[in-house]
């Protein structure tokens, strides 16, 4: 792989982060930045809907409809005078869908903390300013706490999305936050003034707390991972009732569990030969939780940023993780 491609892999940034807008192709980024907006199957928008909701012109977007359309990957509806997700989009889900091993045994490991945790336990991928529920359980009698499957959750307002831009260098952080910065000023400060705390957090704990920032109701803790598979961080969360789990108590009680839990999930992840929608070879997670999370050296973040560019071996990575240790 080229520079490009190198520069494209480090903590799963893209380019424009790094090197500036000239390398990349902006219609194709409209174009996701409306497949986004459709967050179910059943999701109707037109035009004017997906303009409010990606901020572009609302004849720029009519183009890029005209085209999705076009390709398969956007039904238009003439009786609602709006759009779907078309066939194209949905066979390409599907196709990354085939062989749910992984998933599957990712997903009973967090159906057996939610069993004993009210709350919902979720794993997280980052996508832009959000996350995605790649994976979701819920205790049976949690109240007040829905979520599914592909739902997505703020980056700036919950655990999970502080303890991502927690964990990612600090030059790689900071060049998403001020991406965050311009594109959505009005939350980005509440990522901003707890963005330094977060790190010593995770640094000292190998997890970050965040208490009534999406709602003033729950409260979350949430512990990054390294994906060898996607090169960027996942996430662990767990999203508890706040008159049930301060954070005192979410610490004390909540996250040994959350870090046992990620650790279990990071030999999974380690050990899979395809990554999350790919059956892969599954190995028995050990049982101790690994060392105290250690921020990288900067020559082993160079190496792994060569590794992510095809130049050399693959190896293991390392969890992010402390041993005394949701909606996160």
């Amino acid at each position: 792989m080229g520079r490009r491609s190198e520069r494209l892999s480090r903590e799963g940034i893209i380019a424009s982060d790094l090197a500036g807008e000239d390398d990349v192709i902006q219609v194709v980024s409209r174009a996701f930045d409306v497949l986004r907006c459709f967050e179910g199957h059943d999701a109707r928008l037109g035009n004017l809907d997906i303009s409010s909701r990606c901020g572009l012109p609302r004849s720029t977007v009519s183009r890029l409809t005209h085209t999705l359309t076009r390709m398969g990957q956007l039904v238009y509806l003439p009786n609602d005078q709006k759009y779907r997700i078309g066939p194209s989009a949905v066979a390409m889900s599907a196709s990354l869908l085939r062989g749910l091993q992984l998933r599957k045994q990712i997903r009973m490991r967090l159906q057996e903390v939610a069993d004993d945790v009210p709350g919902t336990i979720g794993f997280v991928v980052p996508d832009r300013f959000h996350l995605v529920y790649l994976e979701y359980a819920r205790a049976p009698h949690a109240i007040g706490l829905h979520s599914s499957t592909g739902s997505r959750i703020a980056m700036t307002r919950t655990a999970a999305g502080h303890a991502y831009t927690a964990a990612l260098d600090a030059p790689i952080g900071d060049a998403l936050m001020a991406d965050i910065e311009r594109e959505l000023p009005k939350e980005a400060h509440i990522l901003r003034a707890r963005l330094a705390g977060n790190r010593i957090a995770l640094r000292d704990h190998g997890y970050v707390t965040a208490c009534g920032l999406w709602s003033p109701h729950i409260n979350g803790i949430a512990t990054p991972l390294w994906s060898p598979q996607y090169q960027t961080y996942v996430v662990v969360t767990i999203g508890l009732l706040a008159a049930m789990y301060d954070d005192a108590r979410m610490q004390r009680e909540v996250a040994p569990r959350l870090l046992a839990l990620a650790h279990e999930i990071q030999s999974l992840i380690e050990n899979a030969e395809d990554g999350f929608y790919e059956a892969g070879r599954v190995a028995a997670a050990p049982s101790a939780p690994p060392p105290a999370f250690q921020k990288e050296t900067t020559k082993s973040v160079e190496k792994r940023h060569e590794l992510a560019a095809g130049i050399g071996r693959t190896r293991a990575a390392r969890s992010l993780r402390a041993p005394d240790g949701g909606r996160g």
